[in-house]
């Protein structure tokens, strides 16, 4: 502790010498007289607080380290601090992560790991709530929903406070298994389900296609991952080969991804137009802007409270331009972005930058996108997609609405 303290006094006392000898009519803050250094005394002020403020960190790190009964590194207390910093935020997308969690947390954009394929978000209620389980893999099978809460893996109690220790057990070698409990609301009753899961390593497939009857494309987006505007344009090329005459992209359950790959997407899709604008707390903006180019078909967007984020982006961006028709419910209302940055030791972090805007200037954060035609599914219904169209009603009615602007 005395160490620490006489290397920040040191590090004070030569920044203020070193101010001194350097300085100028333009910053007159400290000057020196003989072998003193007369300083700003609101500099000084600042000065003196940062070196409390750090005091105590300082001073609580040694404590912990002299009484804690457990064992615990530096790199441990660094880290928790790391993330306290980011915690203080109260933004549930804004967060620390250590290397290794950095490294899971980048899987997903790039399409491979080990797990059981849900995508999950911190909660308002603090407790770790799934956005969307991921087409085709042991979560959706499963029966996990968009929207249910996971409150024990493991038979261990977790909050969203332990998300990251969550995922890592949720994450694992393929073919092991790990028990979840999820409470799940219906009809105004509360119920707990505990579910066996076994791991498989999770390829996403990020883009699906059907040539349906009357030459209807469909198309499903799973997630804007790093190879979803690649896969895309096969598909689409694939379809319009066949004489597509009209299109349904399905975003579902999709929970966003890739700010640049859903753009390069929607600029295929509504004309020259605004995509989207990103506006800071300074109120700078960016904007991301599609050409003249366009789909020339009729085109439905199907979506639910799944569908958030980069999904909401196409989908605003089509309903604003009326490029298209939205079937479905409403979004999950996800209308901020985030920035990811990797540090020099492999840890990282994202942090929340800015809000974004639809073409038409609405912020659809908290609130969601309606769509121009309301449908629900059955409650029952255990499978969307065209494995299914019987009983996705929300898929049936896209085709009737794209049978009735062909005829």
């Amino acid at each position: 502790m005395i160490s620490r303290k006489k290397a920040l006094i040191g590090a004070i006392i030569l920044v203020l010498i070193t101010g001194a000898l350097t300085f100028t009519v333009s910053n007159i803050i400290q000057i020196q007289v003989d072998d003193k250094v007369i300083v700003d005394r609101q500099k000084l002020e600042l000065w003196k607080n940062s070196y409390e403020e750090h005091s105590k960190v300082y001073a609580l790190e040694d404590y912990i380290k002299e009484n804690f009964l457990n064992e615990i590194t530096e790199k441990e207390l660094l880290d928790g601090q790391l993330k306290g910093m980011f915690n203080s935020l109260e933004d549930p997308y804004s967060m620390y992560m250590t290397k290794d969690e950095f490294d899971s947390f980048m899987d997903h954009t790039k399409g491979t790991y080990g797990g059981i394929g849900i995508i999950v978000t911190p909660g308002d209620d603090n407790l770790i709530t799934i956005v969307s389980p991921i087409e085709d893999t042991p979560g959706e099978r499963s029966g996990m929903k968009t929207g249910d809460k996971i409150v024990k893996v493991n038979g261990k109690e977790v909050t969203a406070n332990e998300m990251d220790d969550a995922i890592k057990i949720m994450k694992g070698k393929p073919g092991t298994d790990v028990t979840i409990t999820i409470k799940r609301e219906v009809k105004e009753e509360t119920k707990f389900i505990t579910m066996d899961i076994t791991r498989e390593e999770i390829r996403l497939i990020s883009v699906r296609s059907n040539m349906l009857d009357n030459k209807i494309g469909y198309i499903r987006i799973i997630q804007f991952d790093e190879p979803v505007y690649e896969d895309f344009k096969k598909h689409l090329t694939k379809l319009q080969d066949k004489g597509m005459k009209g299109l349904v992209i399905d975003l579902r359950n999709n929970p966003g991804g890739l700010l640049d790959k859903c753009a390069e997407i929607t600029d295929k899709l509504i004309g020259k137009s605004n995509i989207v604008y990103t506006e800071t707390k300074k109120g700078e903006r960016e904007y991301l802007k599609s050409d003249e180019d366009k789909l020339d078909i009729p085109l439905v967007i199907l979506v639910n409270g799944g569908s958030a984020s980069a999904s909401e982006i196409l989908s605003g961006a089509v309903k604003d331009t009326n490029s298209g028709t939205l079937i479905g419910t409403k979004t999950f209302g996800k209308g901020i972005v985030q920035r990811i940055k990797k540090l020099s030791d492999g840890s990282g972090f994202k942090i929340t930058v800015s809000k974004y805007f639809t073409p038409s200037g609405k912020s659809i954060h908290g609130v969601g996108i309606e769509p121009d035609i309301e449908v629900k599914l059955p409650e029952d219904i255990e499978q969307i997609g065209v494995d299914n169209i019987k009983e996705d009603t929300q898929l049936k009615k896209a085709i009737d609405v794209i049978k009735n602007k062909l005829k």
